[in-house]
Formats: structure tokens, C-alpha cells, sequence
């Protein structure tokens, strides 16, 4: 399984999924980050190698739509819910990653 986290600049959230879940048995991952600043802006070739795009924000959802309708068909988009109020690796944010990513990882 395919996975890419996405957040606004790629620097805490995305990145922090990115590592936390690599470990996981099954899953490869990478982040990008949606903001035209961001470490590692999210393109056409993430959204192709992706099975599941999971966004940290609403907002995030909302402009990967716009941006890339057409390249998000077949990927499933799951949305977080959660601010961007932690460093990277932050204990809370890896818990809270952990709670909410559940349903969707391979058990």
C-alpha cells in the first residue's frame, strides 16, 4: 500500500506520517506539502504513485481538488482533521496520527 501525507508546507505533519508509518509492514509512504513554500511540493507524479492521499486539513482537500481533479480519480482521500499546532515528531502529533490512521492501514 501506497501512501501520501500531505499538510501545507511538508515540514511537520506530513513528514511525521511519513516516518511513523514507513515502519509499518506493507506500507511505503512519502509526504508533500500543498503550499507553494513547502519542502516538497505535491505534484502530478505523487498523486500517480499514491493508493491513499490522506490530507491533514480540510483545506488541504480542497485545493488538491482544485489543483488536481482530474489525478485523483481511483485514490482514496482521507482527510485528518488535524491543525497545524506541532513540531515534527512531536509525541502529541504522533499519537494523534496513530489514533486517527487506523482505519484505513492494513491490519
Amino acid at each position: 500500500m501506497r501512501i501520501l501525507f500531505v499538510c501545507g508546507r511538508a515540514r511537520a505533519r506530513s513528514p511525521t506520517a511519513e516516518q511513523i508509518f514507513a515502519r509499518v509492514p506493507g506500507i511505503e509512504t512519502a509526504s508533500a506539502g500543498v503550499s507553494p513554500d513547502a519542502d516538497e511540493p505535491v505534484d502530478v507524479d505523487h498523486l500517480a504513485w499514491a493508493e491513499i492521499v490522506v490530507v491533514m486539513e480540510p483545506a488541504h482537500r480542497r485545493k488538491l481538488i482544485r489543483r488536481f481533479g482530474a489525478h485523483l480519480r481511483g485514490v482514496r482521500l482521507v482527510c485528518l482533521d488535524i491543525p497545524d499546532a506541532y513540531a515534527f515528531m512531536a509525541p502529541a502529533l504522533v499519537r494523534l496520527l496513530e489514533a486517527r490512521a487506523g482505519r484505513f492501514l492494513p491490519r
